[in-house]
């Protein structure tokens, strides 16, 4: 084999193995956006389970007469806030 001969294969294993990496690293960036997409939807499930709790506890408080009046101002807005938006839902259903 004569030098030209030998340096293009030597070009042609260095870009083998850069095809292969190339192959590997694609494979490890799609298992990667998975398991960020996976994680996003259980911190998202996770802040609606703490949303509901908090719910539950302002619900406890007010039953219980241990709102301060800063929480149960903040309470009746949100109570306010879930009637408009049902109203708004019943409007766009009637209409």
């Amino acid at each position: 084999m004569n030098s030209t001969e030998q340096h293009l294969k030597r070009i042609q294993d260095k870009l083998q193995q850069f095809l292969k990496l190339h192959a590997a690293l694609q494979k490890e960036n799609v298992q990667l956006k998975e398991e960020l997409n996976k994680s996003k939807q259980e911190a998202k499930a996770q802040q609606q389970y703490v949303d509901t709790l908090k719910q539950k506890l302002d619900i406890l408080k007010l039953n219980a007469g241990e709102m301060n009046e800063a929480d149960k101002k903040e309470f009746e807005k949100k109570i306010n806030t879930y009637l408009k938006e049902i109203d708004r839902c019943i409007a766009l259903l009637g209409g």
